[in-house]
């Protein structure tokens, strides 16, 4: 991959410099044209010094609440495009009729809401792919939470149109700036027998924030971003953060399962993520790794007994293999069914299709620290070399809304002035040659089966790419597992260069897609050292927001 050594050192020392200005034109409004996305950029000096245009030196307003500097920062991550913006995934089922089910916004899929109405008290769930291990805080993606959401509880709750419910705490306050109060249910048993206490609430808080307990540094410290711990005081659960933590009693209704102490204490990982011990609606009945999970109706359930008095969840990464297991009845209820298998799925009196837009995103990744990704202008071009519309109209068959931020519509801190990248392919190739890395060879890598039409997404996506003059693309296809496991390890060097994934974000706010993905020290980034967005996220983490 060709590379422009002498002017290494003044394209770097201006990026520092030109990711403030390009953030000023696009933070000022003045990216007005129809498309909403940024203009190309000129030949930077190679000295390091800043140029001014009369854009680059209007005075802006300075965001005042909470929501107006989540705004900010989304316009920022427009203009410097560390993602190639894809689409809202909108999440498809095919089901059986012989179940009553309705599609939740957050993906997850809770048995406990699944009502048969043929007598059979029994449900086959089919996903694309099986979990990564059942500790409930040793994970990050979707298909292992849906198998753990049957059989743990949390502190707090969602109902299917994402309004926070009780679940262990049957009261929670705020107490002061940094401190909120969870009084917790006395009638609850772990599925070993033993009964739930404070202490094993505030214990499995402790284990997600502090690498010093539980035995694991978890994966999912930035879905409780803020907290700093919690303790038992006067009977019960006292949770701290630093600072006011807007978004508090949101993250706890969306994360947090809540684990018994002495049992994770008194066995090894290995026994942890092969065995269950929740006080959920469903037991852990049988466990085949990367098979089959069979769980049982939990007799001594707290809340209300599920009608399902068996489970089985398996997994089948090829959707056509899953909507044929479906037709045949081998299945009642399958992930991610692709938009040309609608009609068959409709045209069977035994199945039908349940849709709905979900709370991820699919994005393209490209890590900022290696070439040829660390140029803003190449990030720019990438996104300039796609057609959006395209991919929605043809791959996804309009099962999907384009995006141009992080945050998706109807979430705190959306900024409904940023519109998507146009395709621009004279914009995109100008760009790569301003970028210093004509002639990039890039591969992207994605998942197979995880997120609907995810390969074929990455197919299009790379031949557009590889339509420009100066860059060309391949696609690698990946297990997903393999994929999560590099994504997830905390070390930015371990993940691909590019790369496809989607990112579910239950807590309706945009903080919560923009702290573990795009800031400096988010659990899962590709995109660090930008202290405008560190700054304006940390600020808006530190204002009064809705409770």
């Amino acid at each position: 991959m060709p590379t422009n050594n002498n002017d290494e050192m003044g394209r770097r020392s201006y990026l520092k410099f030109a990711g403030s200005a390009a953030a000023t034109v696009g933070l000022a409004g003045c990216a007005s044209d129809d498309s909403g996305g940024g203009e190309g950029t000129t030949e930077p000096p190679m000295d390091g010094t800043e140029t001014d245009t009369p854009e680059e030196t209007e005075e802006l307003p300075e965001p005042e609440t909470r929501e107006e500097h989540l705004q900010r920062a989304n316009l920022l991550l427009h203009r410097r495009a560390p993602w190639i913006f894809l689409n809202r995934q909108y999440s498809i089922y095919g089901k059986a009729t012989r179940i009553d089910w309705e599609a939740r916004r957050d993906e997850r899929i809770q048995a406990s809401a699944i009502s048969p109405t043929d007598g059979d008290p029994s449900a086959t769930i089919t996903q694309s792919s099986m979990d990564s291990g059942l500790d409930p805080h040793d994970h990050r993606e979707t298909p292992t939470d849906n198998i753990i959401t049957q059989a743990y509880d949390g502190t707090l709750a969602r109902d299917a149109q994402g309004r926070i419910i009780d679940e262990l705490a049957t009261d929670y306050t705020r107490v002061s700036e940094g401190e909120i109060k969870f009084e917790i249910r006395g009638d609850v048993q772990f599925h070993n027998g033993d009964g739930l206490t404070v202490s094993d609430v505030a214990y499995s808080i402790n284990r997600i924030v502090d690498e010093d307990v539980g035995g694991l540094t978890s994966p999912q410290s930035d879905q409780l971003a803020g907290v700093t711990g919690a303790e038992v005081k006067d009977g019960a659960v006292h949770v701290y953060s630093d600072g006011i933590n807007p978004v508090v009693f949101n993250l706890f209704a969306s994360y947090c399962d809540v684990v018994e102490e002495d049992w994770i204490e008194n066995n090894d990982s290995n026994y942890i993520n092969s065995h269950v011990n929740g006080t959920g609606p469903f037991q852990l009945a049988n466990y085949e790794q990367d098979v089959e999970v069979a769980f049982e109706r939990n007799d001594d359930y707290w809340g209300d007994a599920p009608d399902l008095e068996e489970l089985t969840i398996r997994a089948a990464a090829e959707a056509s293999t899953r909507v044929s297991q479906l037709l045949a009845g081998e299945t009642d209820l399958i992930v991610n069914v692709p938009p040309q298998e609608i009609s068959r799925i409709r045209d069977e009196d035994s199945t039908e299709i349940a849709a709905v837009a979900s709370t991820r995103v699919i994005f393209n990744a490209m890590r900022y620290d290696v070439e040829p990704f660390d140029s803003v202008e190449f990030r720019q071009a990438m996104n300039y070399a796609i057609d959006l519309d395209s991919i929605i109209e043809n791959v996804l068959q309009g099962f999907a809304d384009a995006t141009g931020q992080p945050t998706l519509e109807g979430y705190v801190g959306y900024n409904e002035d940023v519109d998507p990248y146009p395709q621009d392919q004279a914009e995109a190739e100008s760009l790569v040659e301003a970028s210093g890395y004509a002639g990039a060879e890039i591969t992207l890598h994605t998942p197979v089966g995880r997120y609907l039409r995810d390969v074929e997404i990455a197919q299009a996506v790379a031949s557009q790419i590889d339509e420009l003059s100066n860059v060309s693309c391949e696609v690698k296809q990946r297990d997903f597992a393999s994929l999560a496991g590099e994504v997830t390890t905390g070390n930015i060097e371990d993940k691909p260069h590019f790369y496809l994934l989607g990112w579910g974000n239950t807590t309706f706010d945009a903080s919560q897609t923009i702290i573990p993905l795009l800031t400096s020290d988010g659990a899962l980034t590709s995109y660090k050292e930008d202290e405008q967005v560190d700054s304006l996220v940390n600020e808006a983490q530190n204002l009064p927001g809705e409770e």
